[in-house]
């Protein structure tokens, strides 16, 4: 062999060499060190299963059921497994078009190759069998155990809430979420999320090339299981709750009870309301859109959303602060002639009540003792300078019983109502304002606007001689003894304890003589306030204030009936037939509840 041939021979090995050395680390780097393509050969044969944990329980304060669940699954797809398949026995097991499901495999493809994707949600366990049968028919897809809510009574689903799919920014927010996961959209079921989801487990499980599960992966060794979710009691009185859903069909209004003394909602009604279980299941998506769609607007939440003028009920508050500014005491008399209170031309309308010490304003609910009250303590120049400095003081007092402001609980998409600021005055009036020109302020209308919410927590203020606990729904945690500690702080008003007493006895001589005698309850001593809130889109709304049994309060409510008329006329009976039935847990006056229980507003 020559020089020439014995080095090519050399150059000619050195490079097998290098490229078998190149193989070898690259054979090396497949099999050893790169886990993708392991992965993507045991996602052939392997399937990762999201095990569901099912929802924590719901119950009320005496241990009844509210919320529970069913049994359900969901269909998952993978596209990259997806292999000719017979779409129209698809659809027909599904009850769904050709073009639902290219929609749905085309956003499935969007989200991921290779992971799963939600494609139907929610199939009741009667249709589970059925799919079941027929799954070795659609490779690609897989059924995914879940369960579903379930209401056994069609009641309190304003403040119960509901679950739906997760969304985008949901899943952005929070990565315990991924796509298909469902969360609670409302209520106590969007409040408590994090309490009654549990935790996710996993399943990893062999599949055949037939799309059958063949058993668990290394007996289980990757498995994690599944933690259920906390169950939760609730504030709510189911049976109270229903009785109050019961006298307001075929109304419109709200109903808030509240047990004074710790907070705790009682009832929280919003009329129309609708049965939670539509919110369930496949026909979910319809029934919402159905509901959103109603002219009567069933899914708005009344009690917590609306601001309404208080009425006549806002003299109590007002009431308060005359007697804590000491611009009246108890025995102080306005005298109301000449048809109302006269600003000018404009009269405010009242019934000639004669003198009037505050005791008996209360009890004839006189418009002309309340404006001629609102006025002085606007134009209390002996302590205030101006009326802008007046009336923030004024303010403050109305904040102090928790007007104008969110509570923050556990009571989503609470509104605050509103009461205006002095600068709303100087700007609308150009600074040029005093008592007389917001006096209507004074009996519950103009510009002030409420929550249902407020008004009964402003009873619970009275109840307590001075004091509130932030209204809320949940009672315990975990167990019925486990008690939600949260809300126990009491929140002071700036009216002294005495002056509660003076207004007490005005609201005890509107039930036994005066504007609320409907509110009489045989063994009770009942305390209420009558109110007719103007409404400038159609006949005022009628509204009653009560407070039960007084000396020891256990229940105060506030009921509005929109379009109604007077307070005494619908709202009184209404909120009477509540704090019987609480405190007695039976009705007597059956005329009167079968009669209500056939009004239409």
């Amino acid at each position: 062999m020559s020089a020439f041939e014995k080095k090519r021979y050399y150059v000619v090995l050195v490079l097998l060499g290098v490229l078998t050395l190149v193989y070898l680390v690259h054979l090396f780097n497949i099999q050893i060190l790169n886990k993708s393509y392991k992965q993507k050969a045991d996602q052939n044969a392997l399937r990762y299963i999201t095990e569901h944990p099912a929802r924590g329980l719901i119950y009320d304060r005496n241990d009844s059921l509210l919320v529970y669940n069913d049994a359900a699954c969901d269909l998952m797809v993978v596209p990259n497994e997806l292999r000719p398949f017979d779409t129209a026995e698809l659809c027909k097991v599904l009850d769904i078009t050709k073009e639902d499901v290219e929609k749905k495999i085309e956003k499935a493809t969007k989200y991921s190759k290779i992971l799963p994707s939600l494609f139907e949600q929610q199939i009741s366990k009667e249709d589970y069998g059925y799919l079941q049968e027929k799954m070795y028919e659609f490779p690609g897809f897989f059924v995914q155990n879940r369960t579903l809510r379930s209401y056994p009574n069609p009641i309190a689903a304003h403040i119960l809430g509901y679950v739906s799919e997760v969304g985008e920014e949901e899943i952005e927010n929070d990565p315990y979420y991924k796509m298909g996961d469902y969360i609670g959209k409302s209520g106590i079921e969007k409040a408590y999320e994090s309490v009654l989801r549990g935790k996710k487990g996993k399943r990893v499980v062999l599949v055949d090339v037939h799309n059958r599960e063949m058993g668990s992966y290394d007996n289980g060794a990757e498995d994690e299981v599944a933690v259920p979710g906390t169950s939760i009691w609730c504030t709510l009185d189911m049976q109270l709750q229903r009785y109050g859903e019961e006298l307001m069909a075929n109304k419109r209004g709200s109903i808030v009870a509240i047990e004074p003394k710790t907070g705790e909602i009682l009832c929280i009604i919003s009329s129309p309301s609708y049965d939670p279980n539509l919110l369930v299941g496949k026909a979910r998506p319809k029934n919402y859109c159905d509901l959103l769609e109603d002219p009567k607007k069933p899914l708005f939440n009344r009690a917590l959303m609306a601001s309404y003028p208080p009425g006549s009920t806002f003299k109590l508050a007002n009431g308060l602060i005359g007697l804590q500014e000491g611009i009246i005491s108890a025995g102080t008399v306005y005298s109301c002639s000449g048809g109302g209170y006269h600003i000018g031309s404009h009269v405010v309308h009242c019934h000639n009540c004669g003198g009037l010490n505050i005791y008996s304003a209360i009890q004839r609910s006189c418009n002309t003792y309340f404006c001629r009250l609102y006025y002085n303590i606007l134009s209390n120049r002996k302590k205030y300078k101006t009326v802008q400095d007046a009336y923030n003081a004024w303010l403050d007092y109305m904040h102090s019983m928790g007007f104008a402001q969110k509570y923050e609980t556990d009571l989503p998409y609470e509104l605050k109502g509103s009461i205006p600021s002095a600068e709303y005055f100087d700007k609308k009036y150009n600074g040029h304002w005093n008592g007389n020109t917001v006096v209507s302020m004074g009996i519950g209308q103009g510009e002030a606007a409420v929550t249902p919410l407020q008004m009964a927590n402003m009873l619970a203020v009275i109840a307590n001689r001075g004091y509130y606990i932030k209204p809320h729904v949940v009672k315990a945690i975990g167990s019925k003894d486990n008690r939600n500690t949260e809300y126990d702080e009491k929140i002071y008003s700036k009216i002294d304890k005495r002056h509660f007493e003076t207004v007490l006895q005005g609201m005890r001589q509107v039930v036994t003589s005066g504007t609320g005698r409907g509110a009489k309850i045989d063994g009770i001593e009942v305390a209420g306030k009558t109110g007719t809130a103007q409404n400038p889109h159609g006949r005022d709304h009628s509204v009653f204030a009560l407070i039960a049994p007084v000396n020891n309060p256990q229940i105060v409510i506030f009921c509005l009936v929109e379009n109604a008329g007077f307070g005494a006329t619908v709202a009184c009976p209404i909120a009477s037939l509540m704090a019987e039935y609480y405190i007695n847990r039976e009705v007597k006056r059956t005329d009167l509840e079968k009669n209500i229980k056939e009004m239409r507003f």
